[in-house]
């Protein structure tokens, strides 16, 4: 999985790494990839479950009981930090994503877990809308802050890691319901 991943930053834009590359970058023979994962479907989404599972331990929420600024700035950056690490592996899932089912069910649980993240992040603005106007602030914030999103401010406009955060962080801002008062 390792050696695939490596593969897939090296060259995010070239087609999929064969099991030739990949057995020759593990320092494997392609048989002991087939030993391990029936096809290579099997080696992409056994990658996808270890990809997910990283990504929830890396980038937990934080500072969520901060102001609005700092929670959108935490979470930008939290977020950013999961493209630049992820974005070549999430290409290649999309690539792949109509050949099986499996493929289809991890690009929607890493969909659904940005939603969610944005749910408790900005608890405080989301409780003052309710049902369709929700549901679709929710999306468009999904939609905002998709790998495809980082790598056209990184690659396409040749933003900084910064002034890539910084698009996000006034875009999230300006999207975002103002803040309820409490007290």
């Amino acid at each position: 999985m390792e050696a695939y991943l490596a593969l897939l930053n090296e060259s995010p834009k070239l087609p999929m790494p064969t099991a030739v590359q990949i057995a020759e970058r593990a320092g494997y023979s392609v048989r002991s990839i087939f030993e391990r994962f029936p096809d290579l479907n099997a080696l992409r989404v056994a990658t996808a479950d270890y990809s997910l599972a990283q990504a929830a331990a890396l980038a937990p929420p934080r500072r969520v009981d901060g102001n609005r600024q700092t929670r959108i700035r935490s979470h930008v950056e939290t977020r950013a930090g999961t493209c630049e690490r992820q974005v070549a592996l999430w290409r290649a899932l999309l690539f792949s994503v109509d050949e099986t089912d499996e493929l289809k069910e991890r690009v929607r649980i890493g969909r659904e877990r940005t939603i969610e993240r944005f749910e408790i992040m900005y608890r405080p603005e989301l409780s003052t809308v309710a049902g369709t106007e929700r549901r679709y602030l929710l999306i468009a914030l999904e939609a905002l802050t998709d790998f495809e999103s980082w790598a056209r401010m990184r690659e396409f406009f040749e933003l900084s890691f910064d002034d890539a955060c910084a698009v996000w962080i006034t875009a999230i801002d300006r999207m975002l319901p103002p803040t309820p008062k409490t007290g």
